[in-house]
């Protein structure tokens, strides 16, 4: 029997007590909506991952603030169009005042919201323009899909698709759903990716048990992507339950701890993937499967080298079979392989054998290169371990649409 299944028509505001919404406050240029909220009607268990870059924004540093103090949320509050970060001593009183003034609104403890940003580096935040949302934003907070739907599209900055996930499974008899929505499309790399990520769940769950799964679950898929190599400032995934389904506390003694693991790193899964193929100009999700690794460890950092190169996401974009590009990558890692024994497929064409050139039909790989995703297989035959990276092709739509960012 699955240890989930996947609510098709699921959101951030299908687990219990949650409700969602956004606005157009002025941020950004176009009318999109750039002003957004996920609050709980009690208050939820909740768990952080951020950014690795030493320049973090400063609504991480409000945000570790808030889940620091008692691992408790009602919410969180986020703004696209403006990263708030590289803003000093200015950016943080924004930021503290975005917490405290849509705490007051929503009549909870400022402690209990966190703060995300998004958007262009180094200029600070209009925050009249802000003031003026918040005001507005308890009216749009909903439980309905419309709700979650407006929240979603203010989170967005060059994505060109909203991305969500949802699951469900039963715990002591109670259905759990776990729900995620997150952004990303450029500046994105695995130190965390470069992202904005949601988690909402109704399972009765403790702040530090959430943390550990949250982190394993990152490991796994958030880290595993990539797009440009670029690690981002304002990187954040938060977590937040409920309780609201009313199941046996989760603990890794609960024998449906594995099982909601699961679930939650599905949800992680399906998000980061979403990332990775709506990278910037991209026109393919690129997926690399190492195995035979000496650890997973050293998978890991074989998978994130392949995924990452240059070369071989620009291969991937012109359809061409150069293999040679992701020999190349392996070998420079910095992990143990025996250069004797190494295979790698492309789909299920087999381009080397024990690291010896093997003959293979071009027109079917220019064909299946031309797919929408692409994936490439890599077997090291040195050891046990194995993992599994996510990214997409190098395009001339991506050097177009960073080189005027800004403007």
């Amino acid at each position: 029997m699955a240890q989930f299944e996947i609510v098709a028509d699921g959101s951030v505001t299908t687990p219990r007590g949650f409700r969602a919404g956004g606005l157009h406050c002025g941020l950004k240029k176009t009318t999109r909506h750039d002003l957004g909220a996920i609050i709980c009607e009690v208050p939820t268990s909740a768990a952080g991952v951020y950014t690795t870059n030493a320049f973090q924004a400063a609504p991480i540093l409000v945000t570790k603030n808030s889940i620091g103090e008692e691992g408790l949320l009602r919410g969180v509050i986020v703004n696209s169009g403006n990263a708030n970060a590289c803003t000093g001593k200015q950016g943080e009183a924004d930021a503290y005042e975005m917490r405290a003034k849509f705490a007051e609104a929503i009549g909870v403890p400022a402690a209990h919201i966190a703060v995300a940003s998004t958007g262009v580096i180094g200029e600070n935040l209009k925050m009249d323009c802000v003031r003026s949302g918040i005001e507005q934003l308890p009216a749009k907070l909903s439980a309905d899909k419309a709700g979650a739907n407006d929240f979603n599209q203010a989170i967005l900055t060059t994505d060109l698709v909203e991305k969500t996930a949802c699951v469900k499974l039963e715990l002591d008899g109670k259905t759990v759903h776990i729900a995620g929505a997150a952004k990303g499309s450029g500046m994105i790399h695995p130190n965390m990716a470069t992202m904005l990520g949601f988690v909402t769940t109704d399972a009765n769950i403790g702040s530090a048990e959430l943390t550990q799964l949250l982190r394993q679950a990152t490991d796994l898929t958030f880290n595993m992507i990539t797009v440009d190599g670029d690690t981002s400032t304002n990187d954040m995934l938060v977590a937040m339950a409920s309780g609201l389904a009313g199941n046996e506390k989760l603990t890794p003694a609960h024998a449906g701890w594995d099982a909601f693991a699961a679930g939650l790193r599905y949800v992680c899964e399906v998000l980061a993937k979403a990332i990775a193929r709506d990278g910037e100009g991209a026109t393919k999700l690129v997926e690399v499967q190492v195995r035979g690794a000496v650890s997973d460890d050293s998978a890991r950092a074989i998978a994130k080298t392949v995924i990452g190169s240059s070369l071989v996401k620009s291969a991937v974009f012109g359809a061409d079979a150069n293999w040679g590009r992701i020999i190349a990558a392996v070998g420079r890692a910095g992990q143990p392989v025996n250069v004797d024994t190494v295979d790698i497929r492309l789909g299920d064409i087999v381009t080397l054998e024990q690291s010896r050139p093997v003959g293979f039909d071009e027109d079917a790989a220019l064909e299946y290169l031309k797919g929408d995703t692409v994936v490439i297989h890599v077997d090291l035959h040195n050891g046990e371990g194995s993992a599994t990276a996510w990214g997409c092709d190098l395009t001339y739509d991506y050097v177009r649409i960073n080189a005027a960012y800004r403007t």
